[in-house]
């Protein structure tokens, strides 16, 4: 078994051995241009003919035109082309041809982009309008019956790409026909080849592409049905290839790779039967609902492909349990891989009118026809290491008290930070500065640990920052441990008082055995908070281990109150400090080339300093689903929303150096430029992270 548990499959597949050895043989043995007349370009046509040939057979294509091009997004383009093409004629002569682009609220992105595109640039003057979907995801035949007749174009799915639904395609086809719709109809059958059966020249189709890198074969190679008399534009004109349909050299490697997945499809020796994967995915869908309590399917199994399961887990992020998954080796999506990089929720769940937490939170987990009883027994294994993670990293309550001294943590949010002031023994915290954001969050780590909350405050007033406090208020609920306050900062009424550094006497909230002191500053506009260990009813600037301010550069402001290894967190992070002491400013830090190590570096540094700690900046979860062991040591685990507090032990004993690692490589040199900022110089980080190295032979990341 191979690290990597591949569950993204709709994203892309890994390509079949037979497909690999079929394009060798195509650029090796047989690497004639099928448009050449001689023996070896003959050989090379007689290849062509025979994928070709197979792809009719394995998609029903009857009377009608198969045409190889580079993927599922050419053919979409050529085919909206082709019909708006023909409308463009038709209104030329005169013809009725209705004036709506209907598609589907749940296509693929590249169908709406198309039908925007074509329809300007050839000045059809159609309106766009969405077809809506139901609650599963299938197309709102109600509304289809009443706009087919206004359709010039209809675009919809055999099967979605994030949610696995199967399309009513023969109730679509019905609606169309009693509606006497002459619209043209393009089905994107991406996900149905190799998934459902099909016989596409039994229906209405006028149009159907496939992408051949979804169902193992390699990327840049595609398909494009065409039903007979279906109007054809061409999109690509030159040497006439593909019987004059699509000019430019035929992709040979492709087609042949492609040729083989057909080959093995059609000899039924290779691929899954539809039982078979039924039976596969109940077996992940039960070890999902084992592993993740509160788990709720997105789609419901009997509407979606076998090999697709669309999930939500309240109270858990898309991008946490991604996180966990990754680091365990388990790849899956948060839905889309074309627009993975956009942070927005699903428009897929929304046009389906999910809750508003099931369409931020989703993930899509999909496995190919190919998949096999013991890939399937290793991903339920993965899966429910996975869940032990989350219950000992503390993601999933009820969680387990982290082990250790736990005095500031911070959660940060698009350059903000709230901190949360901790005291293990009692029990006992102090939020501040909480973004909105970040509520549900901040209340289910509160819950979880069973704090009771002291004070909800901010280093800056404002109705805004008023209104946030009290939502968070609301969100503890029996957590809350003050009483109200009139304060505009939102300081609890009846604190004790305390002595600071100057003598000057100011309010205090008791942290068992610290305290939490307000300071004021010039016009009131701001405060700051010093947390540490008070003696006698004073907060000597000696013992003052954390400083919270509006920014940076407060600390400035209390240079008598602090000490030179105070941590100063400030509430808005836009340097990408995280945390600073007062003496920072002062500081050169080095360029990030200089504390970065490569993976060549790596082992070379790692020989020479025995002494050196891998730290795994990651969160808990994170690492106890992949625990990393680089070159025979295992990495500690110091999250970087507990690095302040780790910072302010560091600063104190005797400098070793630290080599801190991630999955991408940009929190791990936050931390070391946190470190070097606070005057701790011997800080590197892995450059790239794990994701690019964990591949590497000597990097093992084990899962206990």
């Amino acid at each position: 078994m191979t690290y990597d548990i591949y569950l993204d499959a709709n994203a892309t597949s890994p390509v079949l051995p037979a497909a690999i050895a079929a394009a060798a043989d195509a650029m090796d043995g047989c690497y004639g241009n099928p448009s050449s007349g001689h023996a070896t370009g003959l050989r090379a046509k007689v290849l062509l003919d025979g994928a070709r040939e197979r792809a009719r057979r394995m998609i029903g294509a009857g009377t009608g035109r198969v045409i190889f091009n580079s993927g599922a997004t050419e053919g979409i383009q050529t085919a909206v082309l082709s019909a708006l093409c023909a409308v463009r004629e038709r209104q030329a002569a005169g013809e009725t041809v209705g004036d709506l682009l209907l598609y589907g609220a749940t296509e693929h992105k590249a169908v709406p982009e198309a039908l925007a595109h074509w329809n300007r640039l050839l000045g059809t003057g159609l309106t766009l309008r969405v077809l809506p979907v139901d609650g599963e995801g299938r197309h709102r035949l109600d509304v289809l019956r009443q706009l087919a007749p206004r359709a010039a174009m209809v675009c919809t799915m055999a099967a979605n790409n994030e949610t696995g639904t199967i399309s009513d395609l023969a109730a679509i086809e019905k609606a169309l026909l009693v509606g006497a719709s002459k619209a043209y109809w393009m089905v994107d059958s991406v996900q149905a080849l190799g998934k459902l059966p099909l016989a596409l020249d039994a229906t209405r189709i006028d149009y159907a592409p496939f992408s051949g890198h979804k169902l193992y074969a390699p990327k840049g190679i595609g398909m494009l049905y065409v039903r007979d008399g279906a109007p054809y534009t061409a999109l690509m004109a030159g040497g006439g290839q593909e019987g004059g349909q699509r000019a430019g050299t035929e992709n040979m490697a492709g087609i042949a790779a492609l040729g083989a997945v057909l080959a093995a499809l059609e000899a039924g020796d290779t691929f899954r039967t539809l039982a078979q994967l039924h039976a596969y995915r109940d077996r992940l869908v039960a070890s999902l609902r084992e592993a993740l309590p509160g788990i709720v399917l997105n789609t419901p199994l009997q509407a979606s492909l076998p090999t697709t399961i669309n999930f939500s887990v309240e109270g858990l992020s898309g991008r946490d349990l991604l996180d966990v998954f990754d680091a365990a080796g388990l790849r899956v999506s948060a839905g889309s891989a074309c627009s993975a990089a956009k942070a927005a929720p699903s428009y897929v769940l929304e046009a389906m009118g999910l809750a508003d937490w099931r369409c931020a939170s989703a993930v899509r987990l999909s496995f190919g026809p190919a998949a096999d009883d013991a890939f399937i027994d290793a991903a339920c294994e993965r899966i429910a290491h996975c869940g032990r993670a989350m219950f000992t990293g503390g993601l999933v309550p009820p969680a387990l008290r982290h082990e250790g001294q736990e005095d500031v943590v911070r959660l940060g949010h698009e350059g903000a930070s709230t901190w949360l002031a901790l005291d293990e023994a009692s029990r006992s915290c102090v939020v501040i500065d909480p973004v909105a954001a970040l509520g549900e969050r901040i209340a289910s780590m509160v819950r979880s640990r069973d704090y009771r909350v002291r004070g909800i405050i901010g280093t800056s007033s404002g109705s805004d920052q008023l209104s946030v406090r009290a939502a968070l208020a609301a969100l503890l609920g029996e957590q809350v441990d003050f009483t109200g306050t009139g304060d505009p900062f939102g300081w609890p009424a009846g604190s004790g008082s305390v002595r600071l550094g100057d003598e000057t006497q100011t309010d205090g909230i008791a942290l068992g055995g610290q305290v939490l002191a307000r300071v004021s500053h010039d016009g009131d506009a701001t405060r700051s908070y010093l947390m540490g260990a008070s003696t006698g009813g004073a907060l000597q600037a000696g013992d003052v281990r954390f400083a919270f301010t509006s920014a940076a550069s407060g600390a400035q402001q209390m240079t008598a109150l602090l000490n030179g290894d105070t941590i100063v967190c400030p509430s808005h992070d836009s340097a990408n400090l995280i945390c600073t002491t007062p003496t920072a400013a002062t500081r050169l830090a080095p360029s990030l080339d200089a504390m970065e190590l490569r993976p060549a570096d790596l082992d070379r540094f790692l020989r020479e300093r025995p002494d050196a700690i891998l730290v795994d900046v990651r969160d808990p979860w994170e690492h106890e689903a992949g625990r990393p062991v680089i070159h025979g040591r295992t990495a500690s685990n110091v999250p970087l929303s507990r690095l302040p507090s780790q910072l302010a032990q560091w600063l104190g004993v005797e400098s070793r150096p630290l080599v801190f690692i991630c999955r991408l490589g940009t929190r791990s040199q936050r931390a070391a430029q946190c470190l070097h900022r606070a005057g701790y110089a011997q800080a590197w980080h892995l450059g790239g992270g794990l994701a690019l190295h964990f591949s590497d032979r000597k990097t093992d990341l084990s899962r206990p």
